[in-house]
């Protein structure tokens, strides 16, 4: 398998919306967009880009396209979060989890179920 390589933010928008979908066509990529709707060229064009990197492959159905993911979500996902506890967080989740409690990101209830998790695995 080859290296898998970050998105830039137009790339991850996309590839959210065929992770979501499960694949589709560039028209149908659009309409799950948010206003103001990007030009048909610009999605046409980040999609080949994600099929060029390895994320998507596609279905031909006569001229047009069917973009599939290659790539989970949850692979991207751990890439992703490898790379800010590497580089931001010096490979320690506890000092990630510390920064989300600091920087109150969390609730009460999402405490909760962190506890529930540790001691699940505890």
């Amino acid at each position: 398998m080859h290296e898998i390589k970050e998105l830039t933010k137009a790339e991850e928008q996309i590839m959210h919306e065929l992770w979501e979908m499960g694949g589709g066509f560039v028209k149908e990529v659009i309409e799950r967009l948010p206003e103001p709707k990007p030009a048909y060229n610009t999605v046409s064009t980040i999609v080949r880009i994600l099929e060029t990197k390895g994320f998507v492959e596609h279905q031909a159905f006569g001229k047009s396209h069917r973009y599939v993911p290659k790539i989970h979500k949850e692979e991207y996902k751990k890439l992703i979060t490898d790379k800010l506890l590497n580089n931001y967080f010096d490979n320690s989740p506890k000092r990630m989890l510390s920064f989300f409690l600091e920087d109150n990101k969390l609730d009460v209830k999402e405490l909760d179920d962190i506890l529930a998790i540790l001691k699940k695995h505890k």
